[in-house]
């Protein structure tokens, strides 16, 4: 009998969190790799194609919805708070180190776009990580405001105070989309943005172009990447050159910085590590190295991933 998927919940603070659990063939314990989506995103939007792939190369994977969004509970909805979200990080760690058949000593943290800075974040703090890989990597909040431009902050700065004004007199989020055309009131406006959340989203998906904007507020302080120089552990950093949504260059700089690291750097834009062609190099790459790193050794067939510009 091959891979496969059941639904799994935990609890973070008490919130029901909506996950996925991935068991690979053979007997265990068996590595687990713990995942979840960026700003906004839902575990059926390409997430779950990842899970597959390395499910089927021996490693389980636990994926899962932050509270607010997808399937989870929380209440109100859309709402993105970057603690609360790391905590829901934490408690799926603690779930998937705690479940039978896994081996707690072998569990990995995968995230891309905003969730790539949540993995450093957690293992940064966390030195039991076995390993970590971190996709097209949301480093520090003043680089996403500065890719945004001047105006554009402002606009999400004002849509902010609104929306936690509203949250502090005791009315639900004054909703913004997460993504839009370039110059509209949104969070993601770079010209690859809109079309490529949309290429990632099946039919029947529970993603939602809303986000309660409060959270403009504080990303700006938010910088796990000025965290990276503590990982200890093995680290994947897989970065699109021409991404106008979360720049490359300071993730490849805290890489090219750390004898842990493996770096590889592709010639396409954010979304597009995503979705095919590109995904099978992707994905390849990413088994590849958390086989090597989780089990011992490489996918049959596979060659090594050797850091470059590919």
């Amino acid at each position: 009998m091959g891979a496969g998927r059941s639904d799994a919940t935990f609890s973070s603070e008490g919130v029901r969190c909506a996950a996925w659990l991935y068991r690979p063939e053979g007997e265990g314990p068996h590595p687990c790799v713990v995942m979840a989506h960026g700003f906004s995103g839902v575990r059926e939007q390409r997430l779950d194609a990842y899970a597959e792939r390395f499910a089927e190369a021996g490693l389980a994977v636990l994926l899962f919805d932050y509270r607010h969004f997808g399937a989870s509970d929380g209440e109100p909805r859309q709402l993105l708070d970057i603690a609360k979200q790391l905590d829901d990080w934490r408690g799926a760690v603690a779930f998937a180190r705690g479940l039978d058949g896994i081996d707690p000593a072998r569990v990995a943290l995968w995230g891309s776009s905003f969730s790539g800075g949540h993995v450093v974040e957690i293992a940064a703090g966390d030195d039991r990580v076995a390993a970590v890989v971190s996709q097209a990597p949301f480093t520090d909040g003043l680089t996403a405001i500065r890719a945004g431009g001047p105006k554009q902050a402002a606009r999400l700065t004002v849509a902010g105070i609104r929306d936690q004004l509203a949250a502090l007199a005791g009315r639900g989020p004054v909703l913004i989309p997460a993504v839009g055309p370039p110059g509209s009131l949104a969070v993601m406006t770079a010209a690859e943005a809109e079309p490529g959340f949309h290429s990632l989203d099946p039919p029947g998906s529970t993603w939602r172009n809303e986000v309660a904007p409060r959270v403009m507020l504080r990303v700006g302080y938010y910088r796990p990447y000025a965290k990276f120089k503590r990982l200890r552990m093995p680290v994947h950093v897989a970065l699109a050159d021409h991404d106008h949504t979360t720049p490359a260059e300071p993730a490849a700089r805290a890489a090219e910085r750390s004898p842990n690291a493996e770096l590889v750097r592709y010639d396409i834009g954010h979304f597009q590590i995503y979705t095919d062609p590109q995904f099978e190099r992707t994905v390849s790459d990413q088994t590849e190295f958390l086989v090597r790193n989780l089990l011992g050794g490489r996918p049959a067939g596979a060659e090594a991933v050797v850091p470059a510009h590919a």
